[in-house]
């Protein structure tokens, strides 16, 4: 998959120059969590650019415009929780079957785009000849920008209504759920209540966070329970609290690494097995760690109950299995030690049926 990084700054919009060889279908949007119908905008994208022999195209925004907007305001937590960061998101796409992504950088030049200027980069600067759209899509500095306004420019567009539920599941099942639209905001809302059963079936896979282990202030050593302080690469995550996960490491280019751990294990503390191959059973806490007094930093930290070995610098991928419990605030640093001891004794239990 290519990938394209737009940035106005670089480009003059009324020019009428492509550095791409390949004509193009787009969609465009967040695609954040690229969750079923994400899915299903891409599966017509396909589509329509295997009807008309050409290469698909999403463009996806960087920051997420809400996300700039509260910046703006210098409050960016009031933006919503982020699904997936920005490689994230790539990685899903590939995964896909997409043949290029545009990471349009969103900023004062992007949003004072008008609707002509942004049909003139579409046609000029990224050889689009056909686009695939939501039928609720706007774009434009005036927001007079819609599938209409493509359509008199010269560009013909496809139209995806809203996905639901019933949509997109088998049908012996589709009598059991409601018929709601499949949506971000949706999904933020399932992680939030902890959810994970509803969430893996509106993205079709569980639900992971990627990020590089760091140094963290190791306070888990000292209540022996040392842990792996993973990135979030977001300001702040969708879900919190505290969940049975197991973890792969993944290489540079983003495959698993088979029998990471077994190889970085020291001392035969190997660990407990994951529930997917080469993984690692582990005991993760996400969230800002009332009981510590960090109220603003949001953390991923995973513990892995009978496993040592080195993980600084691993990127690691922490899949959501089952979720335990919310944070909890403890009185003092022994009552904290109390409290993981029963979550890591309950959550290694709840592994072990797994297998029954």
């Amino acid at each position: 998959m290519k990938t394209i990084f737009l940035d106005l700054a670089t480009i003059h919009v009324g020019n009428s120059h492509s550095s791409l060889n390949a004509n193009n279908v787009l969609t465009i949007g967040n695609f954040d969590g690229v969750h079923l119908g994400h899915q299903a905008m891409l599966k017509q994208l396909k589509q329509s650019a295997s009807e008309q022999q050409l290469d698909t195209m999403v463009m996806i925004f960087e920051p997420q415009p809400r996300e700039y907007f509260a910046q703006l305001k210098s409050d960016p937590s009031s933006a919503p929780a982020r699904l997936t960061s920005q490689d994230e998101k790539l990685t899903l796409l590939a995964e896909f079957g997409i043949d290029t992504v545009v990471v349009a950088k969103f900023d004062e030049a992007f949003r004072s785009l008008s609707a002509s200027e942004f049909a003139d980069m579409l046609v000029h600067h990224l050889n689009v000849k056909s686009l695939v759209l939501g039928d609720d899509f706007k774009f434009g500095h005036d927001r007079t920008g819609d599938s209409e306004f493509l359509r008199n420019y010269g560009l013909p567009v496809t139209n995806l209504h809203t996905i639901t539920d019933t949509q997109v599941v088998d049908t012996q099942e589709s009598s059991l759920l409601e018929d709601k639209r499949i949506s971000s905001t949706r999904v933020r809302e399932l992680l939030a209540k902890g959810d994970l059963k509803t969430v893996s079936r509106l993205l079709d896979r569980d639900y992971a966070i990627t990020g590089k282990v760091v140094g963290g202030d190791k306070i888990g050593r000292t209540l022996d329970f040392p842990t792996a302080n993973i990135e979030l690469n977001r300001v702040r995550p969708a879900l919190h609290g505290v969940y049975g996960v197991d973890v792969v490491v993944l290489d540079e280019s983003g495959e698993v690494v088979a029998d990471a751990f077994a190889d970085l294990a020291k001392d035969t503390k190997t660990g407990i097995a994951g529930l997917r191959p080469h993984s690692l059973f582990g005991t993760a806490n996400i969230g800002i760690r009332p009981s510590v007094d960090k109220p603003h930093e949001w953390r991923l930290e995973v513990f892995f109950p009978e496993f040592s070995g080195n993980l600084y610098e691993k990127t690691l991928q922490v899949r959501f299995l089952n979720h335990l419990h919310g944070e909890r605030k403890y009185d003092g640093l022994e009552a904290l030690k109390a409290g993981i001891q029963q979550d890591v004794k309950d959550l290694i239990e709840w592994r072990h049926n797994q297998d029954k």
